[in-house]
């Protein structure tokens, strides 16, 4: 699969372990699109926001090159999950296409994949599926805040032991996607905070499912999510402590005409 692959090897860690974004987003987005017939979410992972458009929209389209991710995705009458495009980039000249019909989609959703998108051709592909007024609704989110202490260590995790491992689109997720060329009528969509109740072995297991968790695991065959675990769990005080641990998400939106 030629494809920048990042989590496949760890999808069921992933799909355990990642927050959950908020029903106002998708209220937010079944508002805001013409219409609720049809829902494409390209790079859909593990199907997360693919369920929660399903509560909303007649048919939900989710497509993902990783088989594997796809495996951990929950079943839903109303989604049709596709193994597919075959990249998320056109570096094999093949660009960007899938079986989604022509001007069939009444919003299209990326959720925490478009850094990983030739984006040119994506934007191409969304101009060909796309209806007359659709949505078009990117996202993103970085790092959490829990208190500032525990706040210290993951900065310290993400900078200062991970940050050589980071792939470079990800300062397109640290930038929130801003320096995007998103062609589309801008929309100013709401704030939208992501806010889960954790313990700290729940926080622990989120930062293993990091991309450069996993790149540094098997450049240096050392666990990094170890190394710093007592450091965590010393602030944490009481590792079965639940905590509140918010993400702020950064969204991109327009109209595509």
């Amino acid at each position: 699969m030629n494809f920048k692959d990042h989590f496949s090897s760890h999808a069921g860690l992933y799909a355990k372990s990642r927050p959950h974004y908020p029903e106002a987003l998708f209220d937010w987005i079944a508002a805001e699109a013409p219409a609720r017939g049809c829902a494409w979410d390209a790079g859909c992972g593990n199907g997360q926001a693919s369920v929660a458009l399903a509560q909303r929209f007649e048919r939900v389209i989710a497509t993902d090159p990783s088989a594997q991710q796809l495996g951990n995705a929950v079943a839903h009458p109303r989604i049709d999950y596709r193994n597919e495009p075959r990249n998320f980039s056109a570096e094999d000249g093949s660009g960007y296409h899938t079986s989604v019909d022509a001007r069939s989609a009444d919003a299209i959703t990326v959720a925490q994949a478009l850094h990983w998108f030739d984006l040119p051709a994506f934007i191409t592909e969304v101009r060909r599926v796309a209806k007359p007024g659709a949505l078009f609704a990117a996202w993103c989110y970085a790092n959490c805040s829990v208190t500032p202490a525990v706040d210290a260590v993951i900065a310290h995790l993400y900078d200062d032991v991970l940050g050589a491992y980071w792939s470079p689109e990800r300062r397109l997720v640290d930038e929130g996607y801003a320096s995007l060329d998103i062609p589309f009528v801008p929309i100013v969509p709401p704030a939208f905070e992501m806010r889960v109740e954790w313990t700290a072995p729940q926080l622990l297991a989120y930062l293993a499912s990091w991309s450069a968790a996993q790149h540094y695991l098997k450049a240096t065959g050392e666990d990094a999510i170890a190394a710093i675990a007592d450091e965590l769990l010393a602030v944490w005080h009481d590792p079965e402590h639940v905590q509140p641990v918010r993400w702020t998400l950064a969204m991109r939106a327009g109209r595509v005409e």
